[in-house]
């Protein structure tokens, strides 16, 4: 794998890794140092000490494990999300629990992938999470989809009141997230500012009362908007 272009040290994407593994973590660690655009800013190893660090170091990026002791790793995605609400979470764990899964999405994860990914993969994820992309391992995707279908009928089977209605520019920009491209390439793809997608972004996760472009891309998937080969 390739290194980034050298970066200055206030461009480095700052990286918070919380594992309860040490051996892990020092691995983790060693990779993403040795990238010329990635900084380690601290490392935990329990979601009561991710959450302490994650206000010490404010990171860009949190690789979270989750099933750690005192928290786990969704409870302290949630709090961190809360205190920290632009930082980019992506769970990395061995857990293939569909409830695992989905939980670490409501609770504001951008992404969730296994620990059968190489590690020397972990670096382009860091990056692409940052980038506003929303990652998943593929042997999880049907996973994740059999729950969120799940979760559709049984709030169809309370009420029968037709969703709400998108644009066909929030359509389009939909098709567009579910891609897994960031703010700024939509932009250019539908020759539009960064900012107009921002506010159409956010006007369609209002209107599909969605917490994340994760949960977004699950909505396309399940409408037929994007299939996932």
């Amino acid at each position: 794998m390739a290194n980034a272009p050298v970066g200055s040290g206030e461009d480095a994407i700052r990286v918070l890794i919380v594992d309860d593994h040490e051996l892990f973590r020092r691995g983790l660690q060693m990779v993403l140092e040795a990238e010329t655009d990635i900084e380690v800013v601290g490392e935990a190893s329990d979601g009561n000490e991710a959450i302490l660090k994650a206000e010490e170091t404010t990171p860009d990026v949190v690789l979270m494990d989750v099933r750690m002791p005192k928290r786990t790793g969704i409870e302290a995605t949630r709090s961190i999300k809360d205190t920290l609400p632009s930082t980019k979470i992506l769970m990395l764990t061995t857990s293939v629990e569909e409830g695992d899964l989905y939980e670490a999405i409501k609770a504001g994860a951008t992404g969730y992938l296994l620990k059968e990914i190489s590690i020397e993969e972990v670096a382009d994820a860091v990056r692409a999470v940052q980038q506003g992309q929303s990652l998943i391992s593929p042997s999880m995707a049907s996973k994740l989809l059999n729950e969120f279908a799940a979760m559709v009928k049984r709030r169809d089977e309370r009420t029968q009141v037709p969703g709400p209605r998108l644009t066909e520019r929030e359509l389009e920009v939909l098709k567009l997230v579910a891609k897994g491209l960031n703010n700024r390439d939509i932009g250019s793809e539908l020759f539009i500012s960064e900012n107009t997608v921002k506010n159409h972004v956010r006007n369609i996760l209002e209107k599909l009362h969605l917490h994340s472009r994760m949960e977004a891309v699950v909505y396309a998937v399940r409408e037929k908007l994007l299939d996932i080969k």
